[in-house]
């Protein structure tokens, strides 16, 4: 079974240095339909003002993955982490039994626009921790690349969390098939660009959930970035 969510049946804030979509209900947007996707629980498409960004705030018990699409953000954190995340780059912090850290757009001209991603982690109250990796753009041209797993695989962050992230860069005559694990549940997010998934066009913002499926297939992509989320049922 699939199911087409087009980016415009999204919620949005619009905070004026911040412009939010919600994939998932989150914060005033809050929508019975849209409230989960296995342990996937939060997909947020940020646009951060330049100079703007959020203040020193906690959470805990979440697996937090940040995806830079356009400029960077600078990020610290209670655990003595400070780093600057770009594209190519994959932010991973695990919230445990608490974590507080802020996000700022560095640049003083330009847009910063990422996202943010939450997934359940298997077990509450771990540790505390951060991991940021670099991937190229070769490495994923074409295909779908592994970036964040449970065990770190093919280089990946790891993260506490039965799901393994996948992002892929496709266009033209490019094309990729995964074989799925019909027991188990995938969400397909197109970042930007336009792409063919499973005979469905998908644009900026478009996701497809995936149950029941035994084969993924993306092709026919326009300057297209994508995510692939494998997850528990």
């Amino acid at each position: 079974m699939m199911t087409l969510r087009r980016a415009d049946d999204r919620g949005h804030a619009d905070h004026g240095w911040l412009q939010s979509h919600h994939s998932f209900s989150f914060a005033e947007y809050q929508d019975p339909a849209h409230v989960s996707f296995g342990p996937l629980r939060v997909i947020n498409d940020d646009i951060i003002a330049p100079g703007a960004g959020f203040g020193m705030h906690g959470h805990r018990d979440m697996e937090i993955v940040t995806y830079v699409l356009e400029g960077a953000i600078a990020h610290k954190d209670s655990l003595g982490n400070g780093a600057t995340v770009r594209p190519g780059e994959v932010q991973r912090m695990s919230a445990g039994r608490g974590i507080l850290h802020s996000e700022f757009n560095p640049s003083v001209n330009e847009r910063t626009r990422l996202l943010q991603i939450w997934i359940h982690p298997i077990e509450t109250g771990l540790r505390a921790s951060y991991e940021q990796k670099h991937f190229d753009d070769a490495d994923k041209r074409g295909r779908l690349r592994v970036v964040a797993s449970p065990d770190g695989r093919e280089g990946s962050v790891s993260f506490h969390a039965d799901a393994v992230m996948y992002a892929g860069l496709f266009d033209g005559d490019e094309a990729f098939e995964l074989a799925l694990d019909s027991a188990r549940k995938v969400y397909v997010h197109v970042a930007r660009g336009e792409l063919q998934v499973n005979g469905q066009t998908l644009r900026d913002g478009d996701a497809l959930k995936l149950e029941a499926e035994s084969q993924l297939h993306l092709g026919q992509g326009r300057q297209a970035e994508v995510l692939v989320f494998d997850l528990a049922a």
